[in-house]
């Protein structure tokens, strides 16, 4: 369900000196001329800056994609990629070369103490990469479908996802972001590909384990510049976060501190609600977070992917409420804001309460496939056996992001209501201790927990929210 495309590798990024100082200044413009003709490249960069003039200053004046499936393939190969970084978010200034010799990390030489044998894991067989192409950063192997994700690839049977026509000036706007910045196949490719590799070689100490990728790249709303979540299941069961978890990671911590630590660099444990290892991966300068047995990210990855794509205006609307945000500084978790995954949670939201709505509840209209207790290896299937949404509502791109900036400056209550997806509606807030004080409560899917339960910079959002306000309050 992801765009495909045969050129790989991704393309150099402006240096800063060249970035203009504008609401997109982290595009990266210079894309494969597979992916974009000259012109095309040249219309964009005119036109997204006309969109930032309009999206900042006057809203009130304001493609067909193949797919991929899943089936055994091996990953492509991939030679370059963005490797600086500012907290969690990586700047786009800098490439990588790749011309570093590798090593094959199932040396014979190398042994490391078996702890884990929980789940069960058929035998998975080996290949050989393709001569002609370089040695990726791990060796390459097809996973068994039912153990573990399988790797994508291309398929002839595919359904093409077309977007949205645009009606005004704003629409276009948004959909040539969208182009310009969606996530391609080579950049899934190259988290894919390190998805194989890393869990090879965490199967040497939890022979076990999975290893799911999860999150924005998956999910449908990864742009060119998301990093990579990856969830290590290592049992069937739930395991205590705060003591299992951290114990399993400060051994995956010290496998990339020590085995991998040519190929891998900057493993840093976080000890968060959910902990983490923040990694990255010197060949592919993809950054990653990899938690242990968070199940519910895996749920979630394909409940969003399949609102992603059974509405075509959906994708394009929330890239460009992400750029925003992250323009605005209000998309990081980690510094007391929004996260992607709040942000994408309000845009669905936002277009489920419309009063001719554009997305239904699909927990409510399919709650069989969307039962929290569904088996792992199972779960991918679903966004195949859900049809499209067809909506009566025809209201342009531009008008869906105007509405939204209205609907949650002017309409919504953040005070007494929640945000929930689940439900298709808004919700009166919990009266408990997890929800009480906090300034916006959305509520997670499967477990009910706030997704934005760490946002504190509540001067910071009002601020935006106020500044939304004073440019939409004129329209109403």
């Amino acid at each position: 369900m992801f765009r495909n495309s045969s050129s790989l590798g991704c393309p150099p990024f402006p240096p800063k000196h060249q970035q203009q100082n504008i609401f997109f200044n982290k595009i990266p413009i210079n894309m494969p001329s597979t992916l974009l003709s000259n012109q095309q490249i040249t219309e964009a960069q005119v036109n997204i800056q006309n969109a930032v003039a309009l999206l900042n200053a006057n809203l009130a004046t304001a493609v067909t994609s193949p797919t991929l499936t899943y089936g055994n393939g091996s990953p492509a190969h991939t030679s370059s990629a963005p490797v600086s970084f500012r907290g969690r978010k990586r700047l786009s200034d800098q490439t990588v070369l790749y011309t570093t010799k590798r090593q094959r990390f199932d040396s014979l030489h190398c042994e490391t103490t078996v702890v884990n044998q929980v789940v069960p894991l058929p035998e998975e067989p080996t290949c050989s990469f393709p001569s002609s192409i370089p040695s990726p950063l791990f060796t390459p192997y097809l996973p068994d479908v039912t153990a573990c994700v399988p790797p994508l690839q291309d398929s002839s049977s595919v359904t093409e996802i077309t977007l949205p026509v645009a009606k005004d000036k704003l629409s276009q706007q948004v959909l040539e972001l969208f182009q310009v910045c969606q996530q391609q196949t080579c950049d899934l490719n190259k988290k894919e590909l390190c998805r194989i590799g890393i869990q090879r070689e965490i199967q040497r100490i939890f022979p076990q384990s999975r290893l799911f990728l999860v999150g924005s790249s998956l999910n449908g709303f990864g742009t060119r510049s998301s990093d990579g979540d990856l969830c290590l299941v290592v049992k069937d069961e739930p395991v205590n976060q705060k003591t299992e978890a951290r114990h399993v990671l400060s051994l995956v911590q010290k496998l990339f501190s020590t085995k991998l630590s040519c190929y891998i660099e900057r493993p840093q444990l976080i000890r968060a609600k959910v902990p983490i290892v923040k990694f990255r991966d010197k060949v592919s300068g993809v950054e990653f977070d990899l938690n242990v047995n968070n199940i519910v990210g895996i749920r979630n990855t394909f409940l969003l992917r399949t609102y992603a794509y059974i509405e075509k205006r959906v994708r394009p609307l929330v890239l460009v409420v992400k750029k925003w945000a992250s323009f605005h500084d209000i998309n990081d978790a980690s510094r007391g804001t929004l996260s992607s995954y709040s942000l994408v949670l309000m845009v669905l939201h936002y277009l489920q309460t419309l009063p001719e709505p554009i997305l239904p509840s699909l927990q409510k209209n399919y709650p069989e496939l969307f039962d929290p207790a569904m088996q792992l290896h199972v779960i991918h299937q679903v966004p195949c056996t859900i049809p499209p949404y067809l909506s009566k509502n025809e209201s342009s791109l531009g008008d869906l992001l105007l509405g939204f900036f209205k609907y949650y400056a002017m309409e919504f209550d953040w005070s007494h209501q929640m945000i929930s997806v689940r439900e298709g509606k808004a919700l009166p807030r919990p009266d408990d201790v997890a929800w009480r004080n906090k300034f916006i409560c959305i509520e997670e899917p499967f477990d009910g927990t706030n997704t934005a339960r760490a946002v504190h910079e509540k001067q910071k959002i009002r601020l935006k929210l106020k500044r939304v306000l004073e440019i939409v309050n004129p329209l109403s």
